[in-house]
């Protein structure tokens, strides 16, 4: 009986509360909307029309009379700069920062806007200045992600190296296998002047950072051959079966011409002929058919590939095994092979492609760095068509 009758006391009171509070809140929310200009209302209507760009428009008047908005003016730069307009982003941003009533931490967040504004714009020396102020702030870790993008397209790989050191140690996380590319890069740009010296320093480090980098191996390999130290090349880039073997059909090509510079033809024919029993590709099969056929001739290159048809079917490697036929048939039956000849290379110009498995980019060529998402060794060596089998 005692807790009804409390019940009965307390609930006028929750009641008269809830009553005050919804009234205060009313009171607040009437004030607040009479501070704002009319044009900030307009705004919002036209947004509700679908009529963006005469809303933009109405909330830069807000804006400029209401400069306490620092929240729009941060709204209306990031739009400005995702619609391209990025000269009226940087001035949207430099506004803010001329503001002498604003906040740190608003001050370090238009400083983020505006680096990121010169960004856009191709301005990557101011945007690089300003990323860098961000060191030691809540921004820091994304301002080294733009600085990195800056170095990558200035090719500055010392600096993209010192750069992507202090990411590692503010997320914990590892860019070995990037860095390792940066030094390699470095090598690539020294040894078209033959500074093969300090080409193989860059590659050290490479190594030394990420052993597993098949492509300073492939760079070391080029040195020895530009120095004429031909039995050296093949040594190093035997290495890579060790490292990925993947990796091995882009050097088929190399290694057989390495071996027919020494006179050595049959035994580098064995050594490719064991890499492709062990890890198929049409790349490898492109190259072992070619010696093939040099040294052997069309009849065991014949055979060749139709016994990697049947262990890897593929239209390319039949394409290849129709042009052998075309030089072994009689006149009459020369220009039916080349009919189907035709057909087939039409139909397989897609599939030998190399795909990037960041962003699904496909290129006739490998890269060793993404043209289109800009990612490191993100190319797997093996075409379309044989990744499509395999899958």
């Amino acid at each position: 009986m005692e807790f009804e009758t409390w019940w009965l006391l307390a609930l006028p009171l929750f009641f008269a509360l809830g009553w005050l509070a919804a009234r205060i809140d009313i009171k607040q929310l009437v004030t607040e909307s009479r501070r704002l200009p009319n044009s900030y209302f307009k705004g919002l209507n036209l947004l509700l029309n679908e009529q963006p760009d005469k809303a933009i428009e109405a909330f830069i008047e807000v804006a400029k009379v209401a400069p306490e908005t620092v929240e729009l003016h941060f709204a209306l730069g990031s739009l400005f700069r995702r619609r391209g307009e990025v000269e009226r982003g940087i001035r949207m941003h430099q506004n803010l920062l001329d503001r002498e009533d604003l906040a740190p931490e608003q001050r370090m967040a238009a400083l983020f806007e505006l680096a990121q504004d010169y960004l856009k714009a191709g301005l990557l020396d101011r945007a690089e200045e300003l990323f860098s102020k961000l060191a030691g702030t809540a921004y820091e870790q994304q301002g080294l992600k733009f600085l990195l993008e800056i170095y990558e397209q200035e090719k500055d790989w010392l600096k993209a190296i010192e750069t992507s050191r202090k990411m590692d140690a503010i997320t914990g996380e590892s860019s070995a296998k990037d860095i390792a590319h940066f030094y390699c890069e470095l090598a690539s740009a020294e040894i078209p002047h033959s500074r093969f010296d300090s080409a193989r320093r860059f590659l050290d480090e490479a190594l030394g950072v990420n052993r597993k980098c098949t492509r300073a191996n492939m760079l070391l390999g080029d040195i020895a051959m530009a120095e004429g130290d031909i039995a050296g090349a093949i040594e190093i880039w035997q290495r890579i079966e060790t490292q990925n073997p993947a990796y091995l059909s882009l050097l088929a090509d190399k290694l057989m011409g390495a071996y027919d510079k020494v006179g050595r033809h049959a035994e580098g024919l064995q050594l490719l002929r064991g890499y492709l029993e062990v890890n198929p590709s049409l790349d490898l099969l492109m190259a072992v058919f070619q010696a093939t056929l040099e040294s052997e001739g069309p009849d065991a290159a014949h055979q060749l590939l139709r016994e990697q048809l049947r262990r890897m079917p593929t239209l390319i490697g039949l394409a290849k095994l129709v042009d052998v036929q075309i030089v072994q048939a009689p006149p009459e039956r020369q220009p039916d092979l080349e009919l189907v000849r035709n057909l087939l290379q039409q139909h397989t110009r897609n599939l030998a492609l190399y795909k990037c498995d960041s962003c699904g980019f496909r290129a006739r060529q490998f890269y060793w760095h993404c043209p289109a998402c800009h990612g490191w060794e993100t190319y797997v060596p093996r075409r379309t068509e044989e990744r499509e089998l395999a899958a």
